[in-house]
């Protein structure tokens, strides 16, 4: 290449000389540096934001209903010529409720996210391969005129000052385009940059860049990145490649406060955990730890995943979330663990039986792994209160294995030991056959409301045909 750029007189050889000498007094430089024990550096610690401790240049997770406001306007106008496609319609009036004190669904949520940060000034860019729409028709970022075809993306309108937003439909090349997007953020740290699996086991495509460079690059190299990726996760019977989002892998890597991982259950906890990101440093500007979030599905539309304003305007990113149902904590004879879409079944399961003695508690951070704002919820219920682990995936997978190793510990004291209510071990993240998937799910509601006895929750197989 040098040779035929050289030919073609682009560059001259003295000039390639000079470079590659430079270049390679560069790296002798460093290697001395590091041989000489100069090079060790200090891995950030997490912390949680604290409003109180924010100091007057810091803007908060939580943000002023005036800016709420802003944001659902601007997404919510379109110019005077643009033509919208008519079954669109519908989709903004229903984002326009939020002004008449309509709850916040989950994609409105994340617009909030990005419309704020782009007004106080943090850019904020988005790719995945189908990002712009959103893969389950939730988003909506781009919208396009129905009779020529000419983009618009309001959230790169809502002020003459804001920062910059980007949204891009990349390939089907994760290897390639994760690997573009770590590069992003180390080079520009100052912006929110968001990579998005069409379904959560893409990740698999690009597991050498989430292997070799998201989850230790700053401890090889001293090299933070505050990269998100959003993998969507959940089992809701559409078969092995599009149900996991592989966390039981994310869990393998953690060590030494190297990344995020959450599965939030709220519009507003994701709305807070995508602004910590950029404002929940120890020093108030970011938190420059890549963040995986596993993000729902059919949970996009469920008609209870919805959040209040309130919870916008005020608070902050809770990693565990007690229940809010349980009147009478000291009657509870169940206490549920789980993390993700699981609760919104076990909840609704638990409604419907009128059973007041189970609570349910979620672990919306899995790593850092939340042992402080546990040990304070499990202390609300009764010692005598059995532990059990609910989850969705196989018994070998999802966090199971990892939470078991930190609870158990935990409960240890009261002679208890945390029980595991789930898939059995299965060697394909997910049955292909919706009847089945139904049954499976089914099965683990039944055994997780239970009271009493734990029987084992038996492999279900498919029938053949006669």
């Amino acid at each position: 290449y040098t040779e035929r750029l050289v030919r073609e007189g682009v560059v001259t050889q003295d000039w390639v000389k000079q470079r590659r000498e430079a270049y390679r007094a560069q790296l002798e430089q460093g290697y001395a540096i590091a041989q000489a024990g100069q090079s060790k550096f200090q891995i950030q610690e997490l912390a949680p934001v604290e409003e109180s401790s924010l100091p007057a240049y810091c803007p908060r997770t939580a943000v002023t209903r005036e800016a709420i406001e802003k944001v659902i306007r601007g997404i919510t106008t379109l110019p005077a010529d643009f033509r919208l496609h008519p079954r669109l319609k519908p989709f903004l009036e229903r984002r326009r409720r939020v002004l008449d004190g309509a709850p916040v669904d989950w994609a409105t949520a994340e617009a909030l996210a990005f419309g704020t940060l782009v007004l106080e000034g943090t850019p904020v860019r988005l790719s995945g391969q189908d990002s712009s729409r959103g893969t389950f028709s939730q988003r909506h970022l781009a919208l396009f005129d129905y009779e020529d075809g000419h983009e618009y993306i309001p959230l790169q309108h809502l002020d003459p000052a804001q920062a910059r937003f980007e949204v891009w439909d990349s390939s089907l090349s994760e290897y390639a385009v994760l690997g573009f997007e770590f590069g992003y953020s180390v080079g520009d740290p100052l912006t929110l940059t968001i990579w998005e699996a069409q379904f959560g086991d893409f990740a698999n495509g690009a597991q050498i860049m989430i292997d070799q460079f998201i989850t230790c690059s700053e401890v090889k190299w001293g090299q933070p990145s505050g990269l998100v990726m959003l993998l969507p996760h959940g089992y809701e019977g559409q078969g092995p490649e599009h149900s996991s989002a592989r966390i039981e892998r994310f869990l393998s890597l953690t060590a030494e406060n190297n990344i995020q991982l959450v599965n939030c259950t709220t519009p507003a906890q994701y709305f807070h955990v995508l602004r910590r990101q950029m404002y929940g440093g120890p020093d108030r500007r970011g938190i420059r730890k890549p963040l995986i979030i596993f993000t729902p599905k059919s949970l996009l539309r469920h008609p209870k995943v919805v959040s209040p304003i309130e919870e916008f305007t005020r608070g902050s990113f809770q990693p565990v979330l007690d229940d809010p149902g349980v009147a009478a904590p000291e009657r509870v004879m169940r206490l549920m663990l789980c993390s993700g879409k699981i609760f919104w079944e076990l909840d609704g399961r638990r409604s419907e039986l009128g059973l007041d003695n189970v609570a349910i508690v979620r672990l919306e951070q899995l790593y850092p792994f939340p042992e402080a704002e546990l040990w304070e919820i499990l202390g609300r219920y009764p010692s005598r209160a059995e532990v059990v682990w609910v989850q969705e995936e196989p018994r070998n997978m999802g966090a199971w294995r990892f939470v078991r190793e930190r609870l158990d510990p935990m409960l240890a004291p009261s002679g208890r030991s945390l029980k595991y209510v789930g898939r059995p071990d299965s060697a394909a993240p997910a049955t292909g056959s919706y009847r089945q998937h139904l049954e499976e799910q089914e099965a683990i509601l039944q055994e997780a409301l239970r009271l009493g006895s734990l029987p084992r929750l038996r492999r279900l197989r498919i029938r053949k045909r006669a």
